[in-house]
């Protein structure tokens, strides 16, 4: 098996409308290990969220090359497409995207519907996810619309576990919560890279990025290490003091 869970070569996201063709994504190469924990920030309009839709297999490259576990998933059809997203994937969006009406144990069941597995091994595993994220038993009966941003959040993770994905894909995770709940929920992402997950997690805030082992930038739909992020940086800044104007740094600040 591949040490790479990710592998991403000259990846392109270009969307065409009547006004024309827009890049999303420019050259987008990237390789995340297994149990690595990646940040990835970037600015609105960035490419963070065609980029994730990619790694998610929600959307397919223009051109490149996308290796899951070493699998080519620009090669699969939707229906395939499908399988790996219910079997190797695991989400965690902002809004918990939670059914408000079922309960905890209802909601983590959720994706094994999709599975072969049945009704007491489904509770048993989403019972277990549960417990992994740290939820309190006593509120596995609860409805999730009875629980607080923290506790959904965890539920959404628990549900993002149960079927044992190879990759853990986390949107803005921390967006709806203050600070201290939000500290919660990484050190919930830790404990399950603690186990052997692989978790790639897009923000804005430079605090929750600090909680990966790596972190990488994105702009203009190129991804930037830290040290190419601080050069565009610099010389950005380094334009609106001279006067020299645009917003755009120097392409050469990202080469």
């Amino acid at each position: 098996m591949t040490a790479n869970v990710i592998h991403t070569e000259n990846v392109y996201r270009i969307y065409s409308s009547a006004a024309g063709l827009t890049p999303a994504l420019c050259g987008v190469s990237l390789d995340v290990g297994r149990g690595e924990f990646l940040a990835i920030m970037g600015p609105s309009g960035s490419g963070k969220s065609t980029l994730m839709n990619i790694l998610g297999c929600l959307d397919r490259p223009t051109s490149g090359t996308y290796l899951l576990e070493g699998l080519d998933v620009s090669k699969l059809t939707d229906d395939d497409l499908a399988h790996v997203r219910s079997t190797r994937l695991g989400f965690v969006f902002q809004s918990f995207n939670l059914l408000p009406r079922a309960t905890v144990l209802r909601n983590v069941m959720l994706p094994l519907v999709y599975t072969r597995a049945g009704v007491r091994n489904r509770e048993l595993r989403a019972w277990k996810a549960l417990l992994e994220v740290g939820l309190p038993e006593e509120l596995y009966d609860h409805r999730s619309n009875e629980l607080s941003g923290g506790q959904m959040q965890r539920v959404a993770i628990a549900r993002a576990l149960v079927n044992d994905p190879a990759l853990i894909l986390a949107d803005e995770p921390t967006g709806n919560l203050d600070s201290a709940t939000g500290e919660l929920v990484m050190r919930t992402f830790r404990r399950m890279q603690g186990q052997g997950k692989t978790i790639v997690l897009i923000t804005h805030d430079a605090s929750v990025a600090g909680w990966a082992d790596r972190v990488m930038h994105i702009r203009d739909g190129r991804l930037l290490t830290e040290e190419q992020e601080h050069a565009y940086v610099t010389a950005l800044e380094a334009r609106e003091r001279t006067g020299n104007g645009g917003e755009e740094a120097p392409q050469e600040a990202i080469a």
